[in-house]
């Protein structure tokens, strides 16, 4: 069995299922929910391009307890409060495409990659949440946009027969369809919140993130995943928040079994999982309950199929999000296709 079958794109961003209003917690860029288990370790050099296919739907928003919340009271600038029913019933799809180039010369020892990834989608949890907690707007979705575009100029990456190791920095590009919009309500007054039909962010993120990758056997047949990735974001447009930095741990083993005598076909099956949680203040005039910090809990599974001679593999995902405090708690499952060119 090849000691590398296949490892493509590392951290893959959906811009549209991430982020919060103005009028409660921010979630970061980086969703981990997305990318497969051995996709962050750097694979060997070439062009590799990948398609993720994915969705998330969720009926349950938590508040700062972890309790579902069924209502919210907000206060406007008349000094007036409202009190508004929430009815959470949202899903998203994303189509996110990506595309990595590794170098064979060797830089500190280990090979150095490259890539960038658009993402497209119909809906935005960003918009959602605003509508369900800020003023009741309603949003279409049908429609994909172009969300925050991920770029990531440094991978480097070590591999040795029983581990592979690797760190990337990367950044996120706030181009995605962003604006905000104003309600008047009575006795509260006017209420500015996101554009129900946003898809991107609004804010730039920086991004570091390490991986460890350990075999028990040298041919690699399985591979025990661990990786935190380190967000920190930029001011949001429109308003004066910075949102809190942001920490994510991916976690998962994934085991390789052969489909042919030659192992020229694999099924690869896994189980995973990740936590995720804000870790400082967000900060500004906008901010609302900065010391509350977002965080999220999952576990899931994974199974795919790979043709080891064309480097070309297609995996099913399904993550199930068992806790949350102040965001969105939900499913998610995804269908992704790589392969080497």
């Amino acid at each position: 069995m090849r000691q590398k079958v296949i490892v493509l794109v590392s951290v893959i961003i959906i811009g549209s299922i991430a982020t919060i209003t103005a009028f409660a917690a921010e979630i970061g860029h980086f969703n981990p929910g997305v990318a497969n288990i051995r996709d962050y370790a750097l694979p060997s050099p070439g062009i590799y391009g990948v398609v993720y296919n994915y969705k998330y739907s969720t009926s349950r928003l938590n508040d700062a307890n972890g309790n579902e919340v069924s209502s919210v009271t907000i206060q406007g600038p008349r000094g007036g409060t409202a009190t508004l029913n929430i009815d959470v019933d949202f899903s998203a799809y994303a189509l996110v495409p990506a595309f990595m180039w590794v170098a064979k010369p060797k830089v500190l020892g280990g090979h150095y990659g490259a890539y960038f990834s658009p993402t497209f989608s119909n809906n935005s949890i960003n918009a959602a949440i605003s509508r369900e907690t800020g003023a009741g707007l309603s949003g279409s979705a049908g429609q994909f946009n172009i969300g925050d575009i991920f770029v990531q100029p440094l991978w480097l990456g070590w591999s040795g027969k029983h581990y592979d190791a690797s760190y990337g920095y990367a950044f996120y590009i706030p181009s995605g369809k962003y604006g905000t919009t104003t309600k008047d309500l009575p006795v509260v007054g006017p209420v500015k919140i996101e554009a129900p039909d946003n898809i991107g962010y609004g804010f730039w993120t920086n991004q570091n993130q390490g991986s460890l990758y350990l075999y028990p056997w040298a041919d690699k047949r399985m591979a025990i995943q661990n990786m935190l990735t380190w967000e920190i974001h930029r001011n949001k447009r429109n308003f004066d928040l910075t949102p809190g930095q942001s920490l994510s741990w991916n976690w998962g083993a994934s085991q390789y079994l052969p489909l042919k005598k030659d192992n020229s076909a694999l099924l690869e099956v896994g189980f995973a999982g990740y936590s995720s949680c804000q870790v400082s203040d967000d900060s500004g005039t906008d901010a609302v309950n900065p010391s509350v910090h977002d965080r999220v809990h999952a576990v899931g599974v994974q199974a795919g199929v790979i043709s080891v001679k064309r480097v070309m593999a297609l995996n099913f995902r399904w993550f199930h999000e068992f806790s949350s405090v102040d965001r969105f708690q939900g499913n998610s499952i995804g269908l992704n296709f790589s392969l080497k060119f």
